[in-house]
């Protein structure tokens, strides 16, 4: 199946069809959902072949990177490669990965250092790509020891972000997932051992660890020392995931444990309200909990709790963002790729609940999840809104959509296609 560059005017043909598949189920049939889902996946399929093409992924053109997109592209081609038994997919998300550490594993062209951000040699920076983490992909120069803090600047400016690189954990423990190869497990591990050990510190007094929310591009400093709303959530999910997988997967070669930073994580945690009313921030949540109810089945030792206390501020924040009214202003006003993620989590919130009607997870027998879950049910036609809107080819053509196409393009096929984000294959 050979990749095509032309995704808008694909997706202009089939997303009145792709839309469709949301109530396919109910008013057509098993037949009628599958003819809907295949074109859902087509229209991905397209979207992701003109990112490819227009970041230098499968053409001559310079490499465009930004870390958080590259994150939810290389789980989609993951994704597309399972939906369609095509290879060339996996293919595409293994080349994606050395793309990422080849770029953002090294300093920028215009810095003043050269070579991989770690400070390791060639050979061995290509066989511990993560082990300086990895830039952002921003277009502007981090900001200097001595240059003043300028809030809105500082959102276009290079650096590393936390919840970027936990993201680029994800990505790296579902390869490792998919293709059995457990390189790619520990290059995720020791990302992680190296984020904590940058991005977590103990605030004087004795107070709990926290986490800086962005740190300088060779981690030595942090650019703002805040700590984002999820980060130590996000963290926590991710690192038991990645200490899941490495237990699993067979001859996984040495790398670090990551006991003691998931505990760190684990202390941060308590306490803490998740609430949010931000669309990506509620897309998280619903993410996180979906990862936290796998990864239970598969044998994670989470306690139920978490996944409760997850879905109660999922429960709080729709409530308030719906009643906000944003999805009725225009495509000028607004950030596709932030909705996108809570049409993402969405369907995460969508999956737990077959899983409890099915039976298939541990926690069917706790009345407050499946309360929960119905609860979320009711926000489910927001994931259609957001769709349709954006894939509305005038609303494509509005500014907003165009200054962040890249990222907007890649987390719309996501939600059109979200297996490849959302699912943990089973390593047994």
């Amino acid at each position: 199946m050979r990749i095509t560059s032309q995704a808008a005017r694909s997706v202009r043909c089939s997303w009145l069809l792709a839309l469709a598949g949301y109530a396919a189920p109910a008013a057509s049939g098993q037949a009628e959902a599958i003819r809907m889902r295949e074109s859902r996946t087509q229209s991905a399929i397209e979207l992701m072949g003109g990112f490819a093409e227009r970041t230098g992924i499968t053409s001559d053109r310079p490499q465009q990177r930004y870390l958080w997109t590259d994150c939810f592209a290389v789980c989609n081609f993951l994704g597309l490669s399972r939906a369609t038994g095509d290879e060339q997919y996996e293919r595409l998300a293994l080349r994606l990965v050395d793309r990422v550490h080849e770029v953002l594993g090294r300093h920028r062209s215009d810095a003043p250092r050269t070579g991989w951000i770690s400070g390791l040699h060639d050979l061995e920076g290509e066989n511990h790509p993560t082990q300086g983490g990895l830039r952002i992909g921003k277009k502007l120069a981090e900001r200097g020891p001595g240059d003043p803090f300028d809030e809105a600047l500082e959102w276009d400016r290079d650096g590393q972000y936390f919840h970027y690189l936990t993201k680029w954990m994800h990505a790296l423990d579902l390869v490792a997932r998919s293709t059995r190869d457990s390189r790619f497990s520990r290059w995720a591990r020791e990302l992680a051992a190296r984020a904590h050990a940058a991005f977590s510190y103990a605030p004087p007094g004795g107070e709990r660890p926290r986490l800086y929310w962005k740190m300088s591009i060779d981690l030595s400093r942090p650019l703002v020392s805040s700590m984002g709303h999820h980060d130590p959530l996000d963290g926590f999910v991710t690192l038991v995931q990645l200490q899941a997988t490495a237990r699993a997967l067979p001859a996984t070669p040495s790398g670090p444990l990551l006991d003691r930073p998931i505990a760190d994580l684990a202390s941060m945690m308590q306490g803490r309200d998740w609430t949010t009313a931000d669309p990506l921030g509620l897309g998280g949540l619903l993410m996180d909990g979906y990862r936290v109810q796998q990864l239970a089945q598969q044998g994670a030792p989470l306690r139920s709790e978490l996944l409760e206390g997850l879905l109660t501020a999922a429960l709080v924040g729709l409530s308030h963002y719906a009643q906000q009214g944003e999805l009725r202003r225009s495509a000028a006003t607004r950030l596709a790729f932030r909705e996108l993620g809570l049409a993402i989590g969405l369907q995460a919130a969508e999956r737990m609940s077959r899983a409890v009607t099915q039976g298939q997870e541990s926690w069917r027998a706790r009345p407050e999840v499946r309360k929960q879950l119905e609860g979320l049910l009711r926000y489910a036609p927001l994931r259609h809104e957001i769709e349709t809107f954006w894939l509305e080819p005038e609303h494509r053509r509005a500014r907003s959509w165009n200054e962040h196409r890249d990222i907007n393009e890649v987390m719309l096929a996501t939600s059109l296609a979200p297996d490849g984000c959302l699912l943990l294959p089973p390593l047994d």
